[in-house]
């Protein structure tokens, strides 16, 4: 169903572009005032300390200027549309990438009943020198199939979901409550809307490469990382799933092989013996230190469904027993081991597979105990 909205903020957000600006502003009045004209709109330059004359810039083109203390990209553009007086917001960067003469297209597919639709770059033309060959082949691939797998539903999976050229109702931005400050803010964004059911739709957009001498404000690692780290944040059963498959398949073939006198010989392979098992401990401890990263994530979520949920709001009487007998069969089973051996007079003993899993069981339980802890503590903090 078509809808009609009667206004649009451009955002932009800026440190020291004033090498960028004039071409920028330019475009957005054309476009405001040709396609666009039926719109009531304003123009919002989101300053994070420029020093380069950006702001001076930016009034001489009618723009209206806010400050954001707050250093970052995703800070400068939460600030800015924050400010916002009209009910679409579209934002781009200020280097000239993206075209602006291009909001239209953006603006006609959200009146179409979206709440988002994002400028995809993949999807249209990214121009020579544009965009940088891990960030196109590798980086943005990467993430946009983390992002699908985590939350993309049969109506929408991204393409770009590093697109930095936007167009959405600010009422519906208000209600992702988006927190980041840096540039993972964009995939914070659409994770969020993803979540909550918004409508979602892309068209493509053109993408052009910096202007000479320009110094790109993103680096490329540690964004990455950035863009990592948050898009998992939302999503602790991705952690659940995967610890506790890794954890079972470890523990399985622990089992597997202690029920094995040696080894067995497939395909002049040997397998099933103590090497197998010590592969298989590291399985073990790694499916338990993946559910743990899930763990702790709930506790900052304020508790998720299932599992996690249980853990985090066991009562403190139980909490207690429950670290009480993972140490007391700890300090049994290690010590019937000890026993045995001080019995043979400390000599070598021919039960490795037997040690090494009782090993795997007692190491286990310290985590998971160690874990459970842990998470009352964060939970208290």
């Amino acid at each position: 169903m078509a809808i009609e909205h009667k206004s649009i903020s451009f955002v932009i957000p800026c440190l020291n572009e004033k090498q960028t600006l004039p071409f920028i502003l330019d475009k957005i009045n054309k476009t405001r005032f040709t396609d666009l004209r039926e719109y009531e709109s304003e123009v919002i330059l989101s300053d994070n300390g420029s020093t380069d004359g950006s702001i001076a810039i930016a009034r001489s083109f009618g723009a209206k200027v806010v400050e954001c203390q707050e250093r970052g990209y995703g800070a400068a553009l939460k600030y800015g549309i924050s400010q916002a007086n009209n009910e679409i917001i579209i934002f781009a960067d200020a280097d000239d990438t993206y075209d602006f003469g291009e909001s239209p297209i953006l603006v006609n597919e959200l009146e179409k009943g979206f709440d988002l639709v994002l400028g995809s770059r993949l999807k249209g033309k990214v121009f020579p020198g544009a965009m940088p060959f891990l960030h196109r082949y590798l980086g943005t691939p990467a993430l946009n199939s983390m992002i699908n797998t985590l939350y993309g539903k049969k109506s929408y999976k991204t393409s770009d979901c590093n697109s930095g050229f936007r167009c959405f109702l600010k009422k519906e931005f208000l209600n992702w409550e988006v927190t980041s400050n840096g540039m993972e803010f964009a995939s914070e964004m659409l994770v969020k809307a993803m979540k909550s059911n918004s409508l979602i739709a892309e068209v493509p957009v053109s993408l052009h490469p910096d202007h000479p001498g320009r110094k790109p404000h993103l680096k490329t690692w540690r964004d990455g990382m950035m863009h990592l780290l948050r898009i998992f944040v939302d999503s602790p059963s991705f952690f659940n799933t995967v610890g506790t498959s890794l954890f079972m398949l470890s523990f399985a073939i622990l089992l597997i092989s202690l029920a094995t006198p040696l080894y067995v010989h497939i395909f002049g392979l040997s397998i099933f013996g103590i090497h197998t098992m010590m592969f298989s401990v590291m399985g073990t401890v790694l499916g338990q230190l993946i559910w743990s990263s899930g763990l702790f994530i709930s506790v900052k979520n304020g508790g998720t469904n299932g599992v996690y949920s249980k853990i985090i709001g066991m009562s403190e009487d139980v909490l207690v027993w429950i670290i009480a007998v993972f140490v007391l069969f700890i300090i049994i089973t290690m010590g019937v081991i000890v026993v045995y051996w001080a019995i043979l007079g400390f000599e070598n003993l021919d039960i490795q597979k037997q040690t090494l899993f009782a090993t795997a069981i007692c190491v286990n339980g310290m985590i998971f105990t160690t874990n459970v802890f842990s998470a009352h503590l964060l939970k208290r903090t």
